[in-house]
């Protein structure tokens, strides 16, 4: 089952031969559904563990996200596909991105926070 949003054949035809290809030992997850689940974290702004299953183990996702990021290879892809549409003008609103409640961590210890009705800083100790 593919998702919506998932990769076409004629953008992974696009993107397949930019990808590193060194297989080792154990059988790889299939690049295009790793890629599908990379874009599916990346698009919705929720956690790794939230990914559905469709896109193979999330340790496997992360890995290889993170590994690709630290080897340039999302670089290496973005300069490559920008080189195909030089002449063009796209524009990317990043208003729809959002970081997840989840996402910014713990609050610290004697954090101030700002309060909804007044807009002054209230300490949490206080309350």
């Amino acid at each position: 089952m593919s998702g919506r949003f998932d990769l076409s054949d004629k953008e992974w035809a696009i993107i397949e031969p930019l990808l590193p290809n060194k297989p080792r030992g154990v059988p790889r997850v299939d690049d295009r559904t790793v890629l599908n689940g990379i874009f599916w974290v990346l698009r919705t702004g929720a956690p790794w563990e939230d990914m559905p299953s469709r896109y193979g183990p999330r340790t496997t996702v992360y890995n290889r996200f993170n590994r690709w990021r630290k080897a340039g290879v999302c670089a290496y892809i973005l300069k490559h596909l920008q080189a195909d549409i030089e002449d063009e003008l796209y524009m990317i609103d990043s208003s729809v991105v959002r970081v997840h409640q989840h996402g910014t961590g713990p609050r610290k210890k004697g954090a101030q926070t700002m309060s909804a009705t007044t807009n002054k800083q209230v300490d949490p100790a206080a309350a």
